[in-house]
């Protein structure tokens, strides 16, 4: 199956979990366990914007990085932005918070509120170098509307 099949399937899926529940965290907990288990990601959860930090959230994988301050890392570096990043190779990121030395590649994608400002980030690590591209920016975007 293609990746934007996968895609598609899982936004489906989601959508059809997600349908009336009101707990941000319980979205988030069965977002990333549909993620990580369709990709088989290395590292796949959520970080919650609490005052000028965020705070580790829902997850699968191992154990994380429980706070990053705005602008620093991958995860900061999108909340600042309000943008999606996509790395390639986490070595070559400008500030790069090794939370765990096994990830070599990652996405982060914000996730907005109501006013459309950034309440959280769904971050996803591979150990695998460049394993996201355009697609997955396209689709994760798609998935966090379901927040």
């Amino acid at each position: 199956m293609s990746k934007e099949a996968q895609y598609g399937l899982i936004l489906r899926q989601l959508t059809a979990l997600l349908e009336g529940e009101e707990d941000g965290i319980a979205k988030m907990a069965n977002v990333a366990a549909v993620l990580h288990g369709s990709f088989g990601f290395w590292w796949t959860g959520f970080y919650r914007v609490a005052g000028e930090e965020l705070i580790l959230g829902p997850f699968q994988g191992p154990v994380a990085c429980m706070h990053i301050p705005f602008g620093k890392g991958v995860c900061g570096t999108a909340w600042k932005r309000n943008a999606s990043v996509v790395v390639p190779d986490v070595e070559q990121f400008p500030g790069h918070i090794a939370c765990s030395s096994a990830s070599r590649s990652e996405i982060v994608v914000p996730v907005h509120g109501p006013d459309g400002g950034v309440t959280a980030v769904l971050d996803i690590d591979s150990d695998r170098l460049a394993i996201f591209d355009e697609t997955d920016r396209i689709w994760l975007e798609k998935v966090v509307t379901l927040l």
